[in-house]
């Protein structure tokens, strides 16, 4: 019995008891080993040993073994399964054997290798673990943004095992090649850690850099095998062939030993207080992990607090403070946050003391659910799900690495996806992991990249074939609107500046805009373009470093939006109203009348409006209207067309058409991540009781990203699945007539009005009745 289950149990007679809705155990795992390979030199295996690695698992082996061999490969297995040494292993192994053997020869050609992560943080953890096994002949780096300017020569010049991100890959490296080729030449691996992070338009980015990446080491004539390292994931061996452009092999099954876990599914009661429309609130997932988070500190258990955004994070490590220094005065300063934006001395003082145990309680964002090792958390408390099981089981991973029993708790917000999985268990136990989904062939993705790769060395023919069949006529393209010149020798980047400014490998399009304090002139930081007309419109609040200010004037000509301190008891929500015109019906399921389509279209979108909502109980304050010029999105989109007379027949009048329709399109962007790997702020979704196109009552889910991002194909993929878990949490909701929790949502512009929750029902059940007559084959009615 996991030394915990008592512990929840308590936790479900605090002051809202009905708030814990499930629990289970996930069983503890014993360790099965492998034998060193024969191809390890003695003095890495004794680096190894020496840092306490006596005997390593079983699927570290057979990753290290498939690496060494020369294949492409993926170990996708749970936190904490030792995936580094996987890596480490074949990497360390290249460099010290050609080091030997350059010692013989007197030859140079000692092995590179080049490490990547999505963070600063994670490679700054690795490099410290490469140095930790004092191997003479390996010379680790670091080479980011951080990096003096003084030391990037030596590192290119000398160094054989560094340790970068994709940034520094797309604006240092490639468009600098001929300075890099004593490491590219020589370019025996290239590892991809947390590989499952490069999804959506981040990860058509990626896939189409290490393309760029490859094509330049083939042109020193190297041909290096790329490790990954995943979180478990929905068939990791496609989606890294996908990533990488190559064959990959996968190792999924997983032999590190592992505590038992207990995880219980939490849900904050209904208020009684109300919000938009008159409908009940809950308590919010802030207050309620807060609560859970002192209680866990004055028992001393270590824990970690994940939630999405850097306010979520301070505000519940202020109120657990708070509620801690009431019960035990001597305990507050063990609480703390973490987030990015801190200094790094602040960050490793912070992970130093989580470490050592200085710290018992820590709210954070994802900045510490990726590989940065914190061994011997005791607990971890997930507020509102983080979009995908692979992250959710990477977070409550963090407990439990030194391979004691620990709890995890996930802590509803309110949202149609987190009322759903917290009263369908089943569906975050049972189901297997989400892929990861990415589309390289995008084409306002590929179109920057293949404008990069050109001016790296000029496009052949021959090289086209790995960024996919569409890049033929993308070059056409390219060249008809002066980017790109056709010789005979191939394609050739024509303009004075550098095409790496063409692309923003973290962004959906659009340049930065710069956050400029109004009082001294301070450059705080920067934003996406797409992103201002929602976040730093006037009178918005903006949050940077734990400060809070207010905007001031958004400049949209030169770029800049003008900001000055503040300390608002609220925040703001901009509203938004959007039209879909559809360009392309590319693919259809015709369920008798009704009809699922998947094709492009075009998401004209004008924000009209911002509320402010007060921070500790979400009550809007008050809402000002905005001026802001529409702005049109390409992309791709899912969507359902249902004639009037099946609605009619399904029980929903001509007047209760806006309102059902409406209420289903809010659940279902809701839902969509239970089918797609996306985070509900990729989509969005547009619903009419007569489309200008379609003719008939309609409902839109799209991609938010140029070109589409891969989510709404994969909800047409996954469509029966995706509208019945839609359905399912709409009649799980307690509600009355529609809550946040079930048909409301954040970002609608219409102020959820009409709103239909029984409607909706009857929709969503009419529209899943005809998909089962389809795939049975029965007549229509």
């Amino acid at each position: 019995m996991n030394v915990y289950s008592e512990q929840i149990a308590l936790l479900g007679h605090g002051p809202t008891p009905q708030a814990l809705l499930h629990s289970r155990i996930i069983e503890a795992r014993d360790a099965v080993p492998g034998p060193w390979p024969d191809w390890v030199h003695p003095e890495v295996r004794s680096a190894f040993e020496r840092t306490g690695v006596q005997t390593p698992w079983l699927h570290q082996i057979q990753a290290a073994n498939l690496a060494h061999e020369g294949k492409h490969t993926i170990v996708a297995t749970g936190t904490a399964s030792g995936k580094s040494l996987a890596y480490q292993l074949p990497a360390l192994n290249a460099i010290h054997t050609s080091a030997e053997g350059q010692k013989a020869s007197l030859i140079p050609n000692d092995a590179t290798v080049l490490y990547l992560a999505p963070t600063k943080a994670l490679a700054a953890d690795q490099l410290k673990a490469i140095e930790g096994y004092r191997l003479p002949s390996v010379r680790a780096a670091g080479y980011d943004g951080d990096t003096e300017v003084s030391a990037r020569r030596w590192i290119r010049d000398h160094s054989n095992f560094i340790l970068s991100n994709p940034d520094m890959l797309h604006y240092g490296i490639l468009p600098n090649h001929t300075w890099w080729a004593r490491v590219l030449r020589r370019l025996k691996f290239v590892v991809v850690d947390e590989a499952h992070s490069y999804r959506g338009v981040f990860g058509s980015n990626i896939a189409n850099l290490l393309r760029r990446l490859r094509r330049i080491c083939a042109h020193y004539g190297a041909d290096p095998v790329f490790i990954g390292a995943s979180a478990t994931s929905a068939d990791p061996a496609a989606s890294f062939s996908r990533l990488i452009g190559a064959p990959a092999e996968e190792v999924t099954n997983d032999f590190s030993p592992k505590g038992s876990v207990t995880i219980g599914l939490w849900e904050p009661p209904l208020t009684e207080l109300h919000g938009e429309n008159g409908a009940p609130t809950r308590r919010t997932v802030i207050a309620e992990t807060s609560n859970l988070l002192a209680n866990l500190v004055c028992s001393q258990v270590r824990t970690l607090a994940f939630i999405k955004s850097r306010r979520g994070a301070e505000t519940i490590a202020a109120i657990t403070r708070s509620m801690v220094d009431s019960v035990h005065p001597s305990l507050p300063e063990r609480v703390a946050a973490y987030r990015s934006g801190y200094l790094p001395a602040e960050r490793r003082e912070l992970e130093n003391a989580l470490r050592d145990g200085r710290l018992l309680g820590v709210a954070s964002t994802s900045a510490l659910e990726l590989g940065i090792d914190v061994a011997g958390l005791d607990a971890v408390l997930v507020a509102g799900w983080p979009g995908t099981r692979a992250s959710f089981f990477q977070q409550i991973g963090r407990a439990g690495r030194a391979g004691q029993d620990s709890l995890a708790v996930l802590v509803a917000s309110d949202d149609p996806l987190d009322t759903y999985l917290v009263n369908h268990p089943e569906a975050i136990f049972e189901a297997g992991v989400e892929a990861t989904v990415f589309d390289p062939e995008n084409p306002y993705v590929l179109s920057g990249h293949l404008c990069a790769a050109a001016e790296e060395l000029p496009l052949r023919t021959e090289d086209l074939a790995a960024f996919g069949p569409s890049a033929q006529g993308l070059l056409e393209s390219l060249v008809k609107r002066g980017f790109l010149r056709r010789r005979p020798a191939g394609w050739f980047w024509t303009h004075p500046e550098h095409a790496a400014s063409m692309v923003n490998l973290r962004a959906d399009g659009g340049g930065p805009v710069s956050i400029i304090e109004s009082d001294t002139g301070a450059l705080l930081g920067t934003m996406d373009s797409p992103q201002t007309h929602y976040q730093a419109h006037d009178g918005a609040i903006y949050v940077h470093q734990g400060a809070t200010y207010v905007v001031d004037e958004l400049n949209e000509t030169d770029h800049c939006v003008m900001v000055t301190r503040a300390n608002p008891d609220f925040y703001t929500q901009a509203r938004d109203i959007t039209t879909v015109e559809v360009v392309t019906d590319d693919r259809s399921l015709v369920w008798g009348p009704v009809t699922a389509h998947f094709g492009e279209v075009v998401v004209t979108t004008q924000v009209v409006s911002f509320q402010r909502k007060s921070v500790s109980s979400n009550e809007i304050l008050s809402e000002e209207p905005l001026e802001l010029e529409a702005r049109d999105l390409h992309t791709k989109s899912v969507w359902f067309t249902i004639p009037e007379t099946r609605m009619q027949a399904a029980g929903i009048t001509a007047e209760e058409f806006p309102g059902a329709l409406h209420a289903a399109e809010h659940a279902a962007i809701g839902l969509l991540p239970l089918v797609a790997s996306s985070d509900r702020w990729d989509i969005g979704g547009v619903s009419t009781a007569l489309h200008m196109d379609t003719g008939m009552p309609t409902i839109f889910v799209y991609d938010g990203h140029p070109g589409g991002a891969g989510f709404a194909e994969r909800g047409f993929e996954a469509a029966r699945a995706w509208l019945g878990a839609t359905r399912d949490a709409i009649v799980a909701c307690e509600c009355a007539v529609g809550c946040p929790s079930c048909v409301q949502s954040p970002k609608c512009g219409n102020k959820n009005n009409p709103l239909d929750k029984a409607g909706a029902v009857r929709l969503l059940s009419a529209i899943l009745s005809e998909a089962q007559r389809a795939s049975a084959g029965l007549p229509l009615v």
